[in-house]
Order: C-alpha cells, then structure tokens, then sequence
C-alpha cells in the first residue's frame, strides 16, 4: 500500500522546559535565601548583650571577692613581721596587740592608720607660742633697760602655762592638757636656748636677736637715736637752720610788702594835704611823722621796728617828700611835707583824686585836729 502523503502542518512536540528541575546532588549548592543569616545591627545588639552580661559578672565576682575578703591582722608591736602575707605591720604612733591596734595617747584611729588629735595639736602650738612670747618679752624689757628676766626656770614655764590656762579657760581633759604641755615644750627647745643646771633642771633663754625683735616701739626709736646721735644731731641742726633761713625770708618779703603799701598811703596823705592846704588854705602843709605812723600801722604792728623803719627808708628815697624837724608843744617832732608841685600829679589822677578826698579828708582832719589842740594846750600853759 502507498504511504500517505505527509500533511502540510505536521505537529511538533513541545520541548521539554527547563524547569528547575535537576538532578538531586546539585540542589545543595543553589544561593542561600537572604533570611538565613542575622542583619547588621543584630549582630550588634548580639554583641552589646554579650558584653554587658560579662561586665556584670565580672563586677559581681569582684565586690564579692572583696566582701569575702577579711583584713590582714596587724603584727604586734615589738615583733619583727618576716611575713607580711600573714599580717599586716603596725603603723606609726601606734600599738598592736593580738592583731587589733590601739592609736597612742594624743592620736585617734581613722581607718587602719593613727592621726593626730586636731584639738590637741592646736592647744600645744598654741601653749609653744605663749611660753615664747613671754620668755622673749621679758628678755626684750632687759635689752630696753627695764624690768626683766633672761633664764626661765622649768617651774617659771609651769607657771606661765597654768596662768594662761586660767586666763583662757581652756576646756581640755588633764591627760590631753599635760601631752600638749609636753609637746609644746618640745616645740620650745627648737627655738629657745636652754641650759641644765647644778640640779639637772632644765632653764629657757631666749636667743637675742628673738628678743631684739620684741622690743617696744619707743624703745627701738630711743635705742637708734643713740646709737646715731651724731647723726640726729647734724640733721636736725641742718633743719633747724633752713627752717630758720626761710623763716626769715618770708618774713622779710611780707615786712616788704606792707611797708611798700604803707609807703604809698603816707604819699597819698601827704599829697592830698599839700593840695588842700595850697588850693584852699585849709590846715598845714606838713603832717607831724610819729602821728602818721600810730594813724596808719595797726597796734600789733607798732611793737615791730623793722616795719616803720622800713617805711622811713623809703621816704627818705623819695626826692618828693621833705622831712624836717618842727617844735610841737614845747618838743621837736619830725613833720613830712609834700614838695612836689602836686599839679601834675594832680591832673594825672584827677578822676581819682575826687574819690580820695573823701577818704582822706578824715584822716587829715584827725591829724590836724590833734596838732590844733596840741596848740591851744601851749597857748594855755603861760596862763597856768
């Protein structure tokens, strides 16, 4: 039989897909999901967990080994410790006895060691400074030539203290008060000198240079002003004399200065008298000195010579005024006069000599005044 013809559309088999499908040995070696392993920040929570867990244990097991952990004992005291693993030694200003310590007298416990009393050093600095204060003034009142001790007995120290704790009222135990004496007196011995004598108690000195330090303020000043009187003496008469020098200048310039300003009052005066008595006829040309000068100078000043002499050089200096003797009352007086022609310096001052007159026409009347009754008393004494 024929074959029959092949048909124009022959089907195809569909290929086999390539699944995911092989062979079971090679499924282990596929990529590992993403899941399967921690993140990042995991990891380190993870770890801050783990060191925070072994930070407690370790502070646990350490605070529990120490409260455990008992103290050494301490080895008693007078033994060598040739083991320090089984005790502890003894610290200073101490005393151990069946590994238990006892502080010394003056000290207190604080932890394992032995400290001193804070009341208790202070009382006995204080009680050093008193015995030194008093054995060092005492020796300064010698050096000053006063009343006063050098050498101090240890009775004269008792007693020094007991005063001073009955001063003070100190408040401390007797056993307490009798080691600060003695360590106060040991403080002493470093800066005092000290000597035994024939009985073997001990006596006190204070060193001089100590002592010059404790002297009074006016010792030390009456010490030095004769150690250097030589000195003192030289400057103080240096002083003395400069003092005196400008003394005496200043004085001198104020003696120049009112006598310049009498000198030209009494010019003044004796001007405007010799106008008045040339151009209105009224009273005398001339002015009697000694009546001018207890007229112008104040009664302090009259006790001073020098003044009113001083005036008088400058009078006689001046060609204007004339000085002359004149008999008034039986006596001679010395009279000043002014001989100037007095126009000229009377135009040059004309504003102001029509304010002077009246100033100075009392003065002038005063003056003549006294010389009219000076007349009137001669003209009566014949009659008498």
């Amino acid at each position: 039989m024929p074959s029959p013809p092949p048909s124009p559309n022959p089907k195809r088999r569909p290929k086999a897909k390539k699944a995911d499908r092989q062979s079971p040995p090679f499924r282990i070696l596929r990529e590992p999901s993403p899941s399967l392993f921690p993140s990042r920040g995991e990891i380190l929570k993870l770890l801050l967990v783990v060191f925070i867990a072994a930070s407690v244990a370790l502070s646990c097991s350490f605070v529990s080994g120490i409260l455990s952990r008992r103290p050494k004992p301490f080895c008693d005291s007078g033994q060598d410790s040739q083991d320090i693993d089984i005790c502890e030694p003894c610290p200073e200003k101490g005393w151990c006895s069946n590994g238990k310590l006892e502080c010394l007298h003056g000290y207190k416990k604080q932890g394992r060691i032995c400290i001193e009393n804070g009341q208790l050093h202070q009382t006995a600095k204080k009680l050093a400074e008193v015995v030194e204060d008093d054995v060092c003034g005492s020796y300064a009142q010698v050096l000053c030539n006063r009343a006063g001790k050098i050498w101090f007995e240890e009775g004269d120290v008792a007693k020094i203290l007991d005063d001073y704790k009955a001063r003070e009222d100190i408040r401390i135990e007797d056993d307490n008060y009798k080691l600060a004496i003695h360590k106060a007196l040991e403080t002493v011995q470093g800066s005092l000198e000290k000597k035994a004598d024939s009985n073997g108690s001990k006596e006190y000195k204070c060193p001089q240079p100590l002592a010059e330090l404790r002297r009074p303020l006016d010792c030390c000043i009456r010490q030095w002003l004769y150690k250097h009187i030589l000195l003192v003496t030289g400057v103080f008469t240096i002083v003395l004399c400069l003092t005196r020098f400008f003394w005496i200048l200043h004085r001198k310039k104020i003696v120049s200065t009112r006598a310049e300003k009498l000198y030209e009052e009494v010019c003044e005066i004796l001007e405007e008298n010799a106008v008045r008595a040339r151009m209105k006829n009224e009273g005398k040309p001339w002015v009697v000195a000694s009546w001018l000068r207890d007229h112008l100078l104040l009664p302090r000043e009259r006790k001073d010579y020098t003044l009113w002499k001083k005036v008088e050089e400058l009078i006689q200096e001046d060609s204007r005024i004339d000085q002359y003797p004149k008999l008034i009352k039986g006596e001679s007086k010395i009279v000043l006069e002014w001989q100037a022609d007095g126009a000229l310096s009377s135009r040059l001052k004309a504003k102001n000599t029509i304010k002077r007159t009246d100033k100075f026409s009392t003065q002038v009347d005063k003056l003549h005044c006294n010389q009219e009754k000076a007349k009137v008393g001669e003209s009566l004494l014949p009659h008498l």
